[in-house]
């Protein structure tokens, strides 16, 4: 294409007027920004001492669990739907056949490289049976790598912590198929 092409259209830049020049306009809307800072209340925690408060834990991804079903098995069936949803490939699933009539899988071994995860919930919304969830639990360290390698048992004790402050998000809502078709 051509400079002198009658397809383009050259568009004249308009000149600055005299505020615009001076920069006045915009040093007094950033003196503003910095006083209103000063003078708002200060939110600084010191973590250890003070846990912070996470405004809506519901939304919030923090550390994965394996959530159990009603008689505390792990809930997940292997379908590996949240190692394929998985961006970041750190979801690892090993199969083996149940040991429990009611489903044909269970993982054997199921591992999540906290490191590498970018916490985004695609693992969360890809279960079909809510297995796995992101928690409001904000501590997560580690001495070195591979005891940021959550493995299923350690994935399962997360649920037992949270599970009383944090109820499975499933829990109370009875799905369309559970109820025949019919949401409630």
């Amino acid at each position: 294409m051509k400079p002198t092409d009658p397809q383009i259209v050259w568009l004249e830049e308009k000149p600055l007027g005299l505020a615009e020049r001076l920069y006045l306009p915009l040093f007094v809307q950033g003196l503003a920004t910095t006083a209103r800072h000063m003078v708002s209340p200060k939110v600084t925690v010191s973590f250890p001492d003070e846990r912070p408060t996470v405004g809506n834990p519901l939304i919030y991804r923090g550390v994965h669990r394996l959530n159990k079903d009603e008689q505390g098995r792990v809930q997940c069936v292997a379908c590996f739907l949240c190692a394929t949803a998985c961006p970041a490939h750190c979801i690892d699933i090993v199969a083996a056949e149940s040991p429990w009539p009611d489903r044909e899988k269970y993982p054997e071994s199921f591992q999540i490289d906290e490191l590498r995860c970018i916490f985004c919930g695609m693992c969360e919304e890809a279960c079909p049976v809510d297995a796995i969830e992101l928690t409001s639990l904000l501590d997560l360290t580690g001495r070195s790598r591979e005891e940021m390698i959550f493995d299923k048992e350690k994935l399962l004790s997360v649920y037992d912590i949270t599970k009383d402050a944090e109820p499975m998000k499933s829990a109370g809502h009875t799905t369309a198929s559970a109820t025949g078709g019919h949401a409630p």
